[in-house]
């Protein structure tokens, strides 16, 4: 079985502005780089679908969801800023809908044993989205959305969430802090926005801070030390990634020093453990990486692994 790749030209609409660095940018550069690559051709394409409003309640607060859905402007020349640095565009809610939509669609689409994994190459992203509260780019939790639904419909009681990004996946974490059901394991640079996350204390949460200029190295040691006794003993039945690559040495959104193969050496440790526990099934969804080149070249890298060729 190859690799479901999941996407949709409504996330291409979704505009936050000139020189905003999450751009629609994002996702032709690592459609170029597939190409160029040839891994194009070992994948599945699949559209995302729009998600629900009752789908998407099963982690957001109604209240709020109806606030984003009533802050849509409906004309394309208008911003709506939610915060600081976070706006919509008239593209922006179905972007976000199918971005949430595209998580849910790798859960069937692995759960079904159509494939063994899923990529969600899509935008917004989604892992500071919190239950009431867009930021940092996010409207709806992506990853989360996808969580709750493997739970809910596919009736799974240990999911591991695991995010990679740079920044600490805050909202994800303010979704299932506490729930027994999943275990959330975040890498991210501390001190760094949001801020959040080296304070923690939850059972079910693995939070590694890690200082500024970290590289493969010290990333790796962490990772083995940290996240990877604890997935092994938790058996998860399915893996979902927060798969951000602005902890790349080129990516001038932070400042860790990571390359290519430290991304491809964490997925390829998940994949052993997805095949070891979950029948090798993986739902990634994309989540931060700004540096154009750079990320064509890690998400490449990243579904090579996922597909199991490293």
């Amino acid at each position: 079985m190859n690799l479901a790749f999941i996407s949709h030209f409504d996330c291409h609409t979704h505009r936050m502005g000139a020189h905003h660095p999450e751009e629609p940018a994002r996702l032709d550069a690592i459609k170029d780089r597939m190409i160029a690559s040839g891994m194009e051709m070992l994948v599945t394409h699949y559209d995302a679908p729009l998600a629900t409003f009752e789908q998407l309640t099963r982690v957001h607060d109604a209240d709020y969801v109806r606030t984003i859905f009533d802050a849509a402007p409906e004309v394309d020349d208008v911003l709506v800023w939610i915060d600081g640095d976070t706006a919509m565009n008239q593209g922006t809610l179905p972007a976000a809908r199918r971005a949430a939509g595209a998580a849910m669609l790798g859960v069937d689409l692995v759960m079904s044993d159509k494939h063994h994994a899923a990529f969600c190459c899509v935008r917004p992203p989604g892992h500071h989205a919190e239950r009431h509260r867009a930021m940092g780019f996010c409207f709806f939790n992506n990853v989360a959305i996808g969580a709750a639904h493997a739970l809910a419909e596919h009736d799974l009681q240990r999911i591991a969430i695991i995010d990679f990004d740079v920044h600490h996946g805050n909202g994800t974490e303010d979704v299932f802090i506490g729930d027994e059901r999943v275990l959330l394991c975040s890498s991210f640079q501390h001190p760094y926005y949001p801020g959040t996350g080296a304070d923690t204390r939850a059972a079910n949460v693995v939070n590694t801070p890690l200082p500024r200029l970290t590289g493969g190295a010290e990333f790796k040691a962490a990772v083995e030390r940290d996240w990877l006794p604890r997935i092994d003993a938790f058996a998860p039945e399915l893996i979902m990634i927060s798969a951000g690559f602005d902890g790349h040495a080129e990516d001038d959104m932070a400042h860790f020093n990571l390359r290519e193969a430290d991304f491809g050496w964490i997925t390829r440790e998940l994949h052993n453990l997805a095949v070891k526990h979950a029948h090798e099934r993986v739902v990634s969804c994309l989540e931060g990486g700004y540096s154009l080149s750079a990320l064509g070249r890690c998400v490449s890298t990243h579904i090579d692994e996922l597909i199991g060729h490293g």
